[in-house]
């Protein structure tokens, strides 16, 4: 059973295998501040990731060796991510005096009130988060499963791609680790912060309270819906598309014409996915709201989605107060930085 409080023997490198890239993140500490070694992003073929389940082994573990090669890391241990959605979480009150076997064995004997799958195909952790208030000889314990084939298929990519698993996290509680090293460069009121993660056909809203998820929910949208609309307007292949996209080659009229219809699209479900959050929750006000994703950095979308949710809008950056070793690409990280909240908080996991 892999530890959510293992504590590794060396650096992680962290790994996030995404629908459309597979991403590397190797971190240490110099002077008391965090330092980016190394990392890398390397693009998956289409079709290889299908809504964060792999499909293609092969091409991820070609993806996770170029990506090896391009960042050259120090490490061969890693750490890495399973989706949220794969993963039952819950909260259970246990003794305060059981030790970690003990939990286990309770935990295993009570499976069926919390895992809807048989035992022998799930893989589960739990880790001691608190002490029950106004119960002393209670803890409150993070129970976590997932199904065993969601952990075995991202090991096996990265077993074939030379590496050695250590650590298998969950990405909401990466994205939380995250959060936690840059959250002190938000105004001093944002308590309550609703995170949007725009990937590439998904867009996914978190909703941290003190620096914890208390809500997550999925939509079906993305920025390859702006590359759709791009090929469909001007007659280019999908690939195309999406080279003109990051280049801004594109012709005059595709601000008007196409930018700014699926900024106003992406701020409808940005809208819509707020109001869910309320009427299923206690809470009816937000602090702040975060980008992330792929689709964070679209040139003039904070803006838009400022003045349009009327909440302050910035996109995140878990590298605002870290260093970069001299092998690293400042420009191309901190451009890169809001898609790579999950790989740095798998990177984090070195300093557990």
């Amino acid at each position: 059973m892999l530890r959510l409080n293992r504590k590794p023997k060396k650096g992680l490198i962290g790994v996030d295998i995404s629908s459309t890239s597979v991403k590397i993140l190797e971190l240490s500490v110099k002077s008391g501040r965090y330092e980016v070694l190394s990392y890398a992003i390397e693009p998956l073929p289409e079709g290889a990731v299908v809504e964060k389940n792999i499909v293609n082994p092969e091409a991820v573990s070609e993806a996770i060796e170029s990506a090896i090669a391009q960042g050259n890391p120090k490490s061969d241990e890693t750490a890495f991510a399973v989706p949220t959605a794969s993963v039952i979480s819950k909260v259970i009150e246990m003794d305060l005096d059981m030790n970690d076997d003990e939990r286990e064995v309770q935990i295993r004997l009570d499976a069926e009130q919390y895992i809807p799958f048989p035992l022998d195909e799930v893989s589960l952790d739990f880790e001691v988060v608190s002490v029950v208030p106004n119960k002393q000889n209670k803890v409150n314990v993070l129970l976590v499963a997932t199904r065993t084939e969601n952990v075995d298929a991202r090991n096996e990519a990265l077993i074939y791609a030379g590496l050695s698993p250590k650590v298998a996290d969950v990405e909401s509680l990466a994205v939380e680790r995250s959060f936690s090293i840059f959250s002190n460069t938000l105004p001093i009121a944002a308590k309550v912060v609703a995170l949007f993660d725009i990937g590439h056909s998904m867009m996914t809203l978190s909703i941290l309270d003190q620096g914890k998820i208390v809500y997550t929910r999925e939509h079906s949208f993305g920025g390859k819906q702006l590359t759709l609309d791009i090929q469909n307007r001007y007659g280019l292949s999908y690939a195309e598309a999406g080279r003109a996209k990051k280049d801004n080659s594109l012709p005059e009229d595709y601000e008007h014409e196409v930018l700014h219809p699926f900024m106003d699209a992406l701020a409808q479900q940005a809208t819509r996915s707020l109001q869910l959050f309320f009427s299923a929750s206690r809470y009816d006000e937000i602090d702040h709201v975060l980008l992330a994703g792929g689709t964070a950095n679209l040139e003039g979308l904070a803006k838009f989605l400022q003045s349009t949710l009327s909440y302050r809008v910035t996109v995140a950056d878990p590298f605002l107060q870290m260093t970069f070793s001299p092998q690293v690409n400042i420009k191309k990280i901190k451009q890169d930085a809001p898609s790579l909240m999950v790989v740095c908080g798998t990177a984090l996991r070195s300093f557990d």
